[in-house]
C-alpha cells in the first residue's frame, strides 16, 4: 500500500543528463534536414533520412543505446521511463537514434527472451546494432484483432517446414528497405484450446509467396517505417523459425505487449510535454486584443490543467514500470492498461489545447502539433483500443474484494 520507489541509479541519472544534452545539441536541430529529406523524397518512399544514422552513430558513441533492454542497458523499467519520455519529444527521430523504436524494441524483446541461439545470433544480433528493422505480422482486416484469438492465418506443417497462408495489415515498419524479418502470428491449431491455437513463427521477409502490398497513411499521412497490408501466400519456412513454441503465440503476444505498450506511454508523455512547452511560448509570444495571451484567465487554466494531467498520467505510468520491475509483467497487467488509456488522454488533451493556443498554425505543418496529434490519436486503437484495457481493468474490479463492505 506504501510502495517506496527506489532512488535512480547513477547511471540512469549520467544517462538522462546525457540523453537532455544529445537531444538538446544533436536531435532538435536535424528535425529540420529530417523533415525536408522526406518532403523532397515524397509520401511513397519509406528509405530512413541520412541524418538518423549519423544520428546513431553519435548515440552509440555516447553510451545511448538500446536503452530499453534491461539486460543490455542494466536499467530497469522504472528508470528508463523518464529516457523514453525525452525521446517523445521528438517522436520521428529520437526513439530510433537511440534503437529504441517500436515496433523492433518488442521483437528483440522476445527474441531475447524466447528465440533460440541460433535465431538470436541471425535476428537479434543485427537488431541490436540497429543494422536492420523488422517487423510484428499479427493485426488482420478480416476480424477484429483486437481479439488476438481471432486471426485466421493459417500455419500448417509439412514435413520439416511451415506454410504460412493469410492476410496482414497495419504491419507497421515493413515498408522500411531496412525490414528483414517479420515475426507472423498465425494458428497452427485451429480445434485446439482457444489461447493454444496461435503459434508466432518468423519470417524472413525476402520469403517467396511474401508480398507487401501497400503502406496505410494515418490520418493521411505517411510515416517513414510504414503501416503495410500484406499478403503471405504458401510462404514455406523451416519448423526451426517458430518462435517459442508451438502453440504458444498468444502468451509470447502478451509477453510482447505488456512491456511494449508502457514503452508507448512513456514516450507519449514527451509528446505531451513538447505540446505544453511549445503552448507556453504561444502564449507569452502572441499578443490579442491588447495583451499577451498568457495574462488571459482562460489560456493560463488551460496550461494549469494541461500541467495537471500530464503530472498524473506520468504518476500512473511510473507505478506500473515500478511494478514491472518488481513483481513481473502479469501483476502489472492492470495497471500497464490504465496507463494505456489514461496517458494517451492526457497527451490528446494537452495537444488539443496546444492546437487551439496556436490557430491555424496548429493544425498545419508549420508546428509539429498536428503530426503529434495524428500519432497519439492511433495510440488509443493500437497495442489494444481503449475498450479492451478498459474490460480488462473492469474485471478486475468486479472479481475483486473490497476493502470495506456495507
Amino acid at each position: 500500500m506504501y510502495p517506496a520507489y527506489p532512488a535512480p541509479s547513477a547511471k540512469a541519472v549520467e544517462l538522462y543528463a546525457s540523453l537532455v544534452d544529445f537531444l538538446r545539441t544533436e536531435v532538435f536541430p536535424a528535425e529540420k534536414a529530417y523533415e525536408e529529406y522526406r518532403e523532397q523524397a515524397g509520401p511513397g518512399d519509406h528509405t530512413l533520412p541520412p541524418v538518423v544514422e549519423e544520428l546513431k552513430t553519435k548515440a552509440k558513441a555516447r553510451g545511448l543505446w538500446n536503452l530499453f533492454l534491461p539486460a543490455e542497458s542494466g536499467l530497469t523499467q522504472l528508470e528508463y521511463a523518464p529516457l523514453a519520455e525525452l525521446t517523445g519529444w521528438s517522436t520521428e527521430i529520437a526513439p530510433e537514434a537511440l534503437n529504441c523504436q517500436a515496433p523492433d524494441t518488442g521483437n528483440m524483446e522476445l527474441l531475447h527472451l524466447i528465440g533460440t541461439p541460433d535465431q538470436q545470433k541471425e535476428w537479434l544480433e543485427p537488431l541490436l546494432d540497429g543494422s536492420i528493422r523488422s517487423a510484428f505480422a499479427m493485426t488482420e482486416p478480416a476480424v477484429a484483432s483486437s481479439d488476438a484469438t481471432n486471426i485466421e492465418t493459417r500455419i500448417e506443417r509439412d514435413g520439416d517446414h511451415y506454410v504460412i497462408n493469410g492476410r496482414k495489415w497495419w504491419i507497421s515498419g515493413a515498408a522500411d528497405p531496412r525490414c528483414r524479418v517479420l515475426i507472423v502470428m498465425g494458428k497452427t491449431d485451429p480445434t485446439g484450446p482457444t489461447h493454444r491455437q496461435q503459434t508466432m513463427v518468423i519470417v524472413p521477409v525476402d520469403t517467396p509467396g511474401v508480398a507487401i502490398e501497400r503502406s496505410l497513411p494515418v490520418f493521411g499521412r505517411q510515416d517513414q517505417h510504414g503501416h503495410c497490408v500484406l499478403t503471405l501466400t504458401d510462404v514455406r519456412v523451416p519448423v526451426t523459425n517458430v518462435l517459442g513454441e508451438e502453440g504458444g503465440g498468444f502468451a509470447a503476444a502478451q509477453m510482447r505487449l505488456g512491456p511494449g505498450r508502457i514503452h508507448h506511454v512513456m514516450r507519449a508523455l514527451g509528446a505531451g510535454e513538447r505540446a505544453l512547452a511549445l503552448m507556453v511560448a504561444r502564449a507569452q509570444n502572441r499578443v490579442a486584443f491588447g495583451k499577451p495571451l498568457a495574462e488571459q484567465g482562460a489560456v493560463r487554466e488551460r496550461i494549469a490543467e494541461s500541467r495537471i494531467e500530464l503530472e498524473q498520467a506520468r504518476a500512473l505510468c511510473h507505478k506500473a514500470a515500478f511494478v514491472i520491475d518488481s513483481e513481473g509483467n502479469r501483476a502489472a497487467r492492470h495497471l500497464v492498461s490504465a496507463a494505456k488509456v489514461a496517458v494517451p488522454r492526457a497527451v490528446l488533451s494537452v495537444i488539443d489545447r496546444a492546437i487551439q493556443l496556436h490557430g491555424a498554425a496548429g493544425v498545419s505543418d508549420v508546428t509539429p502539433l498536428a503530426a503529434l496529434y495524428a500519432r497519439h490519436r492511433a495510440m488509443r486503437i493500437f497495442d489494444g483500443p481503449d475498450e479492451v484495457h478498459l474490460g480488462t481493468l473492469a474485471r478486475r474490479e468486479l472479481g475483486g474484494e473490497p476493502l470495506f463492505t456495507f
